[in-house]
């Protein structure tokens, strides 16, 4: 579970003139939202060396609420907001990266950049190859147009049509299965982002969208009741914050993210975000806690 979704305002008033246009800027970040600041903390700074003194994250918005562009085309959100904190953390610069989403793993490894920020889900098939610094629980959860002749059942979808974003766990471990055990008589509709699965829902090219529950919730909230959730959030799974195998980055990463946890900054940079469910209480990597 990971990818997916910005319902923005932009987006949404496209859909309502019936306009057709696409925009992944949301039309502001929340109320009382503020860059985070925060100090050097040299014990942790010294578990690792970056050589430029800059931690370069790839992302791929829009995937509100973790990461999409404002009004003036900056890339803002939940995990860029907890990137930026333990960047300065470790006495480092932050740099989003916008990459495509099937790219930013590649580029991990190959060090391109830093570190993935991105929504991504810590699973068994990726731990393979990178660690994953968790930093939050979430489920797939489906969201549908309010104006639906029926309720969407999720856990019997066969004769719909669901938007998802292309490669996220939503499209290869929730509706290809889904597809395949209803035979085929189920249309998936994959797009490049999510804000254009949010609005083939909105337009009525899609009965409902699969997407991860936060984003779905987001999608919702600024939907202007056009878009409500259905179905319980179902296969509950870390996001975590990927970097190469064995990287000294991640453990520093992880000393950072528990300094956040134990200061409340944490906590304060979710809330600001309307995230209240699904926060870990310790950082861990691939799901061990990291003073195993």
């Amino acid at each position: 579970m990971y990818k997916k979704i910005a319902a923005s305002g932009g987006l949404l008033a496209c859909a309502m003139l019936a306009a057709g246009c696409v925009t992944n800027v949301e039309s502001s970040t929340p109320d009382g939202w503020e860059e985070p600041r925060l100090d050097k903390v040299p014990e942790i700074a010294a578990l690792y060396d970056d050589a430029d003194g800059v931690l370069t994250a790839g992302t791929n918005p829009p995937f509100a609420p973790f990461e999409f562009k404002d009004s003036d085309g900056a890339i803002v959100g939940v995990e860029m907001d907890m990137m930026k904190a333990i960047a300065d953390i470790l006495g480092l610069e932050f740099q989003p990266v916008e990459q495509d989403f099937s790219m930013i793993l590649p580029a991990v490894q190959s060090g391109q950049i830093d570190i993935g920020a991105s929504g991504f889900t810590d699973n068994q098939e990726r731990r393979k190859n990178f660690d994953f610094i968790d930093h939050l629980y979430a489920g797939i959860q489906w969201a549908e147009r309010t104006d639906g002749i029926k309720r969407v059942d999720p856990s019997n979808p066969c004769g719909l049509t669901v938007a998802v974003q292309r490669t996220t766990v939503s499209e290869t471990d929730d509706v290809i299965p889904k597809k395949d055990a209803c035979g085929g008589d189920l249309r998936i509709l994959s797009y490049d982002t999510s804000d254009n699965a949010a609005l083939a829902v909105i337009m009525g090219r899609a009965d409902a969208m699969s997407a991860d529950s936060p984003v779905s919730s987001w999608a919702v909230n600024r939907s202007d009741g056009k878009m409500r959730m259905v179905g319980d959030m179902f296969d509950a799974a870390p996001y975590g914050f990927a970097v190469p195998k064995d990287s000294k980055l991640g453990p520093a990463v992880a000393a950072a993210l528990n300094h956040l946890i134990e200061t409340g900054e944490y906590q304060k940079i979710l809330e600001r975000w309307g995230i209240s469910d699904g926060l870990v209480e310790e950082a861990m990597i691939n799901e061990r806690p990291v003073n195993d």
